[in-house]
């Protein structure tokens, strides 16, 4: 409803050379929430198939090219390196945030922007006197306020796509990790207990 009733493209035109910066921190937002969100689907990072074999011991196939497949392959290739393992899926959990922080610049530095625009409008409404009326000018005082308020409005919807997209990427990322972490525990006790590779997942 608010964006029904609201002229986009008079606040964008409003706010003057600001919109495009806000713009484009827009365009961004979208992109990594976009791109994120394919990158972070289950079967990019732990497809099912793959997550039932480890938890009851059998083989599964699929999922090489996974988050959840690359730390099979590392434990197969360095049998013992418990810390090694633990290293290399916390260095995937880290590749599954690679861009998100960027979310956390935009959703804050947007506001920030859009506040430029409402002390810059704001300084021009009251910086031109009428030398009869000793008051700002009416004309040019509507278009200055326009200019102020149009910014903040567009640095607001902005800074509320990322700070969305953000949790939502966060919260999946938290998910993941915490799966990794029980398959990863999952995997290491059944190679302590003597499993031998035709039981696990990376021997295929």
């Amino acid at each position: 409803m608010f964006f029904a009733i609201v002229d986009w493209h008079r606040v964008f035109n409003e706010a003057g050379w600001l919109a495009y910066i806000l713009a484009a921190c827009f365009t961004v937002a979208i992109f990594i929430i976009i791109e994120r969100g394919y990158a972070l689907r289950n079967g990019g990072i732990i497809p099912a198939d793959l997550a039932d074999a480890i938890m009851e011991g059998k083989a599964a196939t699929g999922g090489r090219h996974s988050a959840a497949g690359r730390i099979i392959d590392f434990v197969e290739r360095h049998p013992g390196d418990t810390e090694g393992a633990k290293a290399y899926a916390r260095l995937e959990v880290m590749k599954m945030e690679r861009g998100v922080s960027y979310l956390d610049v935009i959703y804050t530095g947007a506001p920030l922007i859009g506040l430029i625009g409402t002390v810059s409008g704001l300084l021009q409404a009251f910086s031109i006197i009428d030398p009869e009326t000793h008051m700002p000018d009416p004309v040019r005082f509507t278009e200055s306020v326009g200019y102020a308020l149009s910014a903040t409005l567009l640095g607001l919807v902005v800074a509320v796509v990322g700070l969305v997209g953000n949790g939502y990427l966060q919260r999946r990322i938290d998910k993941h990790a915490a799966r990794l972490d029980v398959l990863l525990e999952r995997i290491l006790r059944t190679r302590h207990q003597g499993g031998s590779t035709s039981d696990t997942p990376a021997a295929r």
